[in-house]
């Protein structure tokens, strides 16, 4: 757990210096398990993420945009009646747990003094977010209920008292002498790092697993060395946040985690830090939550229309094979007077073959020699009709699997809101039945938000996430001369430069964005290819985001994460 008693400490100190005094002007709940609140403080909007997600609890300043419900949850409504306009006067940490208190004053609705307090509990599945009348210590909400019948210990509802979570008997680290290390530790019985987490108070086993690596061989000597040394660090604030990167598996903490043997990204802040790291984390976990259904009939509909292009393969198989059925039917009447009912099969010579080679014919033992041959003529027919049919129809269904494929893609690089844009848009293709019965149009009918980006030389770039914003981007919204990029030949978002004349870095930028944006964000050396608007073509009739271009140029890339946060634009 990177998020640990230590690292809440430290996060504590960084909000009470940006925050301490501030005021609370503004309060919203994008999401089940997270909220946001605008606070200003000297002279600047800081927007402070409070989460109780099971997987990605936090607490931070963000400079990520989070789209909102057109109605409030029943907890947010009351946090802002009770919280907004209130002073923020302390900010706390509950010993070394991972539980920070909001201390807010202010004045009720009848102008009386009012205390009350914010608690965020940062504990995995059972992380919780809790409003508390300060003078009577009774809880007036939480983002989560927990009763009796779940936490013998206490519950969380509406009108009952507020009791912290059961405290844990471990030694403070940094009041431990090296005397007291040493009295924790068993060095006979191995699995130090986890006796370290288990004696001392906010300890991670990231963290211990660090202090042992940096203790070179492990004894009565070196273990409570670095352990104090670290210790003193962290009293004394000098911490350096990191992301460390071992291979497909990223970790976040105070300092760079070196045991770990790879390279470190650092930044200037934690909550810098906490938004690098969960860049998309979050959202692909709330995205599949909205999507389960959506993903799921994606999934079937390319599985059926793959399944159908087989079976149709198999079918013009059969269909091409019409000239067998001719010479048979031919052959039957050349020498129907060899021919008698009830004969199964009947050898004779193939006049078309050069050689005069023979061929064996199979007969229909009910029939007489003029049924046989005309059953022959009759399937020659059917078959020479079908060729054509079953080859429209092989390339209905690829057309079909390449539509599915792309929303595929689509799905899995989309935000909560393209979800919804997604769905609507089978909804209208008649794919989906429109459960909820839709009755705002005005509200369907608005406009597609699209992402922005700015390029090094301050040019702007936009991107489509899926097809109602992808048609939107290059049919309405970008000029005949700007430019346009598209993977080539890989499902991905529509990009367009909003220059005539972009230089070959932003070109190269918008071309990273197109290939990040595709199925083939994972690979390397991506064609994309880049024209003008102008020759972009929608085909008339053809699915939604489907277009055709020509002119086009192509660059190759490869996708880079880093690249697309430096060009992010709130």
């Amino acid at each position: 757990m990177s998020f640990d008693g230590l690292f809440t400490r430290a996060i504590t100190e960084e909000l009470t210096e940006q925050l301490k005094g501030g005021r609370i002007s503004k309060i919203q709940q994008p999401y089940k398990n997270e909220m946001i609140i605008v606070i200003r403080a000297n002279g600047k909007n800081h927007k402070l993420l409070l989460s109780a997600h099971p997987s990605y609890a936090r607490v931070q300043l963000t400079n990520e945009v989070h789209d909102n419900p057109s109605e409030p949850p029943m907890f947010c409504m009351l946090l802002r009646k009770h919280l907004e306009g209130y002073f923020l006067e302390e900010i706390r940490q509950v010993g070394l747990d991972r539980i920070i208190i909001f201390e807010v004053k202010g004045r009720n609705e009848i102008g009386d003094t009012s205390y009350k307090q914010l608690i965020v509990e940062i504990m995995g599945r059972h992380s919780n977010i809790t409003l508390v009348d300060k003078t009577r210590n009774m809880i007036l909400d939480s983002i989560k209920h927990v009763s009796f019948a779940v936490n013998s210990h206490r519950a969380i509802l509406p009108g009952q008292e507020y009791v912290l979570p059961p405290q844990q008997d471990k030694m403070n680290p940094f009041e431990a002498s090296e005397e007291d290390v040493l009295r924790q530790i068993d060095f006979n019985s191995g699995k130090l790092d986890k006796q370290l987490v288990a004696a001392f108070a906010g300890i991670s086993p990231l963290f211990a697993k660090e202090i042992l690596f940096h203790s070179g061989l492990a004894n009565r000597t070196s273990v409570p060395k670095t352990f104090l040394q670290y210790m003193q660090l962290l009293k004394d604030h000098q911490i350096q946040p990191a992301i460390t990167n071992s291979g497909q598996k990223e970790s976040f903490y105070l300092l760079p985690l070196e045991h770990l043997q790879d390279e470190s990204k650092k930044f200037e802040s934690l909550s810098e830090m906490l938004d690098r790291y969960y860049f998309g984390k979050a959202e692909r976990d709330r995205v599949k939550q909205h999507s389960n259904d959506l993903e799921r009939f994606i999934m079937n509909e390319k599985e059926k229309n793959k399944k159908k292009i087989e079976k149709l393969q198999v079918t013009l198989l059969d269909a091409e094979k019409a000239d067998k059925h001719q010479l048979f039917g031919e052959l039957i009447t050349a020498n129907i007077y060899a021919i008698s009912r009830g004969m199964k099969t009947i050898e004779v010579i193939n006049y078309y073959d050069e050689n005069g080679a023979t061929v064996t014919i199979p007969l229909d033992p009910q029939k007489n020699p003029s049924d046989n041959a005309q059953k022959y003529f009759t399937k020659y027919q059917k078959a020479k009709n079908a060729v054509n049919i079953v080859r429209e129809q092989i390339d209905l269904a690829k057309a079909e699997l390449a539509y599915f494929e792309s929303l595929h893609q689509q799905v899995e690089t989309a935000s909560p809101k393209d979800i919804e844009e997604i769905r609507e848009e089978l909804i209208e293709g008649g794919y989906l039945r429109d459960r909820q019965k839709r009755k705002n149009k005005k509200a369907q009918n608005t406009k597609p938000v699209l992402d922005r980006y700015i390029a090094s030389d301050g040019t702007e770039i936009f991107v489509g996430k899926n097809n109602k914003q992808n048609d939107y981007l290059t049919n309405k919204f970008a000029a005949r001369d700007e430019i346009w990029l598209h993977t080539k030949d890989i499902p991905g978002s529509h990009v367009v430069i909003r220059s005539k004349e972009p230089a070959e870095a932003t070109i190269l930028e918008a071309a990273n964005l197109a290939a990040y944006f595709s199925k083939a964000r994972n690979s390397s050396s991506v064609p994309v290819d880049y024209t003008l608007v102008r020759h972009v073509k929608k085909p008339s009739g053809a699915k939604p985001g489907f277009v055709i271009y020509e002119n086009q140029q192509t660059v190759y890339v490869t996708p880079d994460e880093e690249t697309v946060l430096a060009l992010r634009q709130s």
